[in-house]
């Protein structure tokens, strides 16, 4: 006869303050229990951490999107990372290929006029149109216009060529006769030039403005070592570009005899004094009298690949855009792991689209350094359904931090004013 009337304001106190919870809350607090796989990988860590509730996360560590438009060294080095090179380029970056993100850089949204490395953007925007084996025969008017000085493979008109000899001409000898025959078989040079500007807008690449796309000094064309970093990072993903750019040697076609042409960046050739890169997968070389000399280079080691632009070092003669660059690819390798991005190639737009098919929810490509040591998300970052269980558990469902003890703290509340409740008109009701 004592009991009943205990269970029955018990149950009633700790129904109605469970009803007045908010649901997310409430719903949280009941469901927990039933997630089995959830529960495997989450109790553990909190287990660890003494029972106690969830720890709010600190604070997510994101890299300042403006950090890459400053004048100067960019670089966030971590404990043991090595020192950063001072090339005397004006404006330099050193980039991971595979996941876009810069590791330090140097003015990098400089416009600087980028010469012949602007024939990497060339490649991304017409290498798609026309199969490597289809033969083309130059027309006269296809050679017309080509800038005095500039470097030449020996295309000549009436000729037939395999688009491949044509690449060949373009990547090994910088040849822009080659890039005028190839330009006319794409829509001609101006169309060329505004596919060139589209390509580079979608490809995240806000700084380049297409005059020429031989790479020719003219007015207003300008580009940076950012948008060149994305083109030789867009171009080594590409097998057919990444052929052409990592040939050293190749014959090419005069009638019915060839002659031998050799590869103009000394990185991947090992010319005019200038030592092979271990790994060096290539790219484009390039030098105006406006430009001076510019370069984008990509070398892999082990799992990792890098890619560096280089734009118009200010001392140690022509050759020391490859010293330059041989230098930034050694500290980017060594830098493996110990250095927070500054920045990053990859278009904002695109990383959110990746990250809604992965199955989570759009963040800032930006975001660098360490994430919260959250028992949750350590679980949710877990790979199969597990992980994916963790993942819908840990962003939708489960409360962080305070809030996560407040349905528990509330209900014992509630049995408390119960029970209380319970002896003052039990024994208090005696007593008088």
């Amino acid at each position: 006869m004592i009991v009943t009337p205990a269970v029955r304001h018990t149950a009633a106190g700790a129904a109605a303050l469970l009803l007045a919870l908010p649901v997310p809350y409430a719903s949280a607090a009941l469901a927990a229990p039933a997630a089995a796989p959830l529960s495997a990988q989450v109790r553990a860590p909190l287990g660890a951490l003494g029972g106690r509730a969830e720890p709010t996360p600190p604070a997510r560590h994101f890299v300042d999107p403006a950090r890459l438009g400053r004048p100067g060294t960019q670089v966030q080095p971590l404990r043991g990372a090595p020192a950063v090179p001072s090339p005397t380029a004006l404006s330099w970056v050193v980039a991971d290929v595979s996941t876009g993100d810069v590791l330090a850089a140097r003015n990098a949204h400089k416009p600087l006029p980028p010469a012949s490395t602007l024939k990497t953007l060339f490649a991304l925007t017409a290498l798609p149109d026309h199969g490597p084996d289809e033969r083309h025969t130059v027309a006269d008017a296809e050679l017309t216009g080509i800038g005095e000085g500039s470097s030449l493979v020996g295309v000549k008109e009436g000729y037939t060529y395999k688009v491949s000899d044509l690449w060949n001409g373009v990547f090994l000898s910088s040849g822009n006769d080659a890039v005028h025959v190839l330009a006319s078989m794409n829509g001609g040079w101006k169309a060329m030039a505004r596919k060139m500007q589209e390509k580079a807008r979608a490809l995240g690449a806000r700084d380049t403005h297409v005059v020429s796309p031989d790479g020719y000094d003219a007015p207003g064309q300008v580009s940076s070592a950012y948008d060149l970093a994305v083109f030789g990072r867009a171009g080594v993903q590409d097998p057919q570009f990444t052929r052409y750019c990592s040939t050293r040697y190749a014959d090419f076609p005069a009638g019915s005899w060839s002659f031998g042409i050799a590869n103009t960046n000394r990185l991947l050739t090992g010319e005019s004094g200038v030592d092979r890169y271990p790994g060096l997968i290539g790219v484009k070389n390039g030098y105006t009298s406006n430009a001076g000399n510019t370069l984008i280079a990509a070398a892999e080691r082990g799992s990792r690949t890098l890619v560096v632009s280089v734009m118009n070092p200010q001392g140690g003669g022509g050759l020391a855009v490859y010293e330059e660059a041989r230098e930034l690819l050694d500290w980017g390798f060594a830098a493996a792991g110990k250095v927070r991005p500054v920045g990053s190639l990859q278009p904002a737009a695109r990383e959110s689209a990746r990250s809604a098919q992965a199955g989570q929810r759009p963040v800032v490509r930006a975001q660098a350094g360490p994430q919260a040591e959250d028992p949750l998300r350590r679980a949710a970052a877990s790979g199969g359904a597990h992980g994916a269980a963790a993942r819908t558990a840990a962003t939708d469902a489960a409360p962080s931090g305070t809030a996560a003890g407040l349905p528990l703290a509330l209900v014992g509340a509630a049995l408390g004013g119960a029970l209380s409740l319970w002896l003052w008109r039990r024994f208090g009701a005696r007593g008088n």
